[in-house]
């Protein structure tokens, strides 16, 4: 048996352990990088990028679809969806590459290779034979695609998840797709533009992360109108006699509905990778959900010397949020006991469906849930300037602001441009800027986001906020 001592030892080599790892060597050169599968992140291999390049190959085929339309004849569209899987794998294989340079680059005394599991709330056995004891533990495991149980011994290798598909060499002829959030939407979207014959089925009534009810009724009315759609459905897979996937779906009516594809997609969410690693033995507290419970400001679980980041907290799967766990946990593990809370960025989403869909600061039932006093601005992109001269004139922005002093809170839309609006409305949160300042800055013609400048000036005709008190008289101040 082999035995390591360090000072800081970080499990999991993907978003959030990298950033980690920088974070804390900033203090100590004594850490070690413990990672049990392949190296690369999740956003790298089968995430952010991945998914933009077939969104990106769908999009080209709608904008040809789509040219008629300005008088622009384009001929005959021929979807090889071969040459389209190739380039999608060929450029998630760059961007994979750089990643795993970058870890290599690491000092070999830095990495590790094999699964981690705690032994004690200080010791971890990597492997058969190491054990690694460490002062500080920065958890960064990750997640992992969730499965309905019983889904992979029905279906065998016809069930994918949404890792799978960036292996294709091919474009199927048909696919389900289970689950009506960001992945699922996005996959459906743009396999449908690419002429595979699809179905997206969801639980929810709505298709979406979106909570302000007006815009999500709006995304779901643009989407299903678009891409074929069962929503409000219980889903039963099962195979078919020749291998194929027979999907049954029953409505809130109890009306069910039979249709057959060569392969599902589970699109139905993530779940952090937390079992197997013995929580239970590095005594954290857990959640209801069997979670750590952390600290977001410093990343502490309630073991001080153990901090979790990135997707393993289950708080946020988005790759800026897991840097900034990462980074966080990183530097307080590095200079621990002397931890220090971090402020957070504003909250900022973004789903890469046409039109886009954004949401920035607090949400709609965020605010509610809260109690904020609250009012609302909201504009509609259906004969907005811009986005009619795009044939881009669909989906609807609401903005919150605070009722009392008129600050902005946060938004919610779907539509043209929303991950470029999306940044520029939570910077605005972030600067706690108020609607007039927002309003007083600078607005172009034509642009799309002058659909936003509606939505801000139906807000401040509804805030009623006192002018700021004069300035003081000095010559009237006791004893001048």
């Amino acid at each position: 048996m082999t035995r390591i001592k360090v000072d800081v030892a970080i499990i999991g080599a993907g978003s959030a352990g990298m950033t980690a790892y920088r974070a804390a060597k900033a203090h100590t050169d004594s850490i070690v990088v413990i990672e049990g599968g392949v190296y690369g992140t999740t956003c790298a291999r089968v995430g952010c990028m991945p998914s933009k390049l077939l969104i990106s190959a769908a999009d080209a085929a709608h904008m040809l679809a789509l040219a008629p339309s300005f008088g622009v004849m384009p001929g005959a569209i021929k979807v090889d969806g071969r040459e389209v899987m190739a380039r999608v794998r060929r450029e998630r294989d760059r961007f994979v590459g750089f990643v795993v340079e970058s870890v290599e680059a690491w000092p070999e005394e830095h990495r590790l290779r094999g699964k981690a599991t705690f032994l004690s709330a200080h010791e971890l056995l990597v492997g058969p034979s190491t054990i690694v004891e460490a002062d500080r533990i920065v958890v960064a495991t990750g997640s992992s695609p969730f499965v309905p149980e019983g889904w992979r011994e029905a279906l065998g290798d016809r069930l994918l998840v949404n890792d799978d598909v960036f292996e294709w060499t091919d474009l199927p002829s048909s696919v389900a797709v289970v689950g009506s959030g960001v992945i699922g939407l996005e996959l459906a979207q743009a396999l449908h533009r690419l002429g595979v014959t699809v179905r997206l089925y969801g639980r929810s009534r709505v298709i979406g992360p979106l909570s302000d009810p007006v815009v999500a009724a709006e995304a779901t009315r643009i989407f299903s109108e678009e891409v074929p759609v069962s929503l409000g459905a219980k889903v039963t897979p099962s195979l078919t006699e020749d291998g194929r996937v027979l999907v049954v779906s029953e409505n809130s009516e109890g009306v069910r509905s039979t249709e057959t594809f060569d392969f599902l997609i589970a699109a139905t969410g993530r779940k952090p990778n937390m079992l197997g690693i013995g929580l239970d033995k590095a005594g954290i507290g857990l959640d209801s959900y069997g979670l750590p419970m952390v600290d977001r400001a410093t990343g502490q679980s309630t073991c001080p010397h153990i901090f979790v980041a990135g997707d393993a907290n289950g708080m946020a799967d988005i790759l800026h949020e897991a840097a900034d766990d990462g980074r966080i946990a990183g530097d307080n593990a590095g200079r621990y006991p002397n931890v220090r809370p971090r402020p957070r960025r504003a909250p900022l989403g973004i789903v890469f469906s046409n039109p886009q869909i954004a949401m920035a600061g607090a949400t709609f039932r965020q605010l509610t849930e809260s109690g904020a006093a609250f009012e609302v601005g909201e504009a509609s992109f259906a004969d907005q300037g811009r986005s009619r001269v795009m044939l881009e004139n669909h989906g609807v922005i609401r903005v919150y602001a605070d009722s009392a002093t008129g600050t902005f809170l946060g938004a919610e839309m779907v539509g043209p441009s929303a991950e470029h609006i999306g940044h520029l409305l939570s910077w605005s949160v972030q600067r706690r800027d108020t609607v007039q300042q927002m309003i007083d800055s600078p607005f172009y013609h034509p642009v799309v986001e002058e659909g936003v400048r509606t939505a801000l000036r139906q807000i401040q005709r509804k805030l009623v906020i006192p002018p700021p008190p004069p300035e003081a008289c000095l010559d009237c101040l006791p004893g001048s």
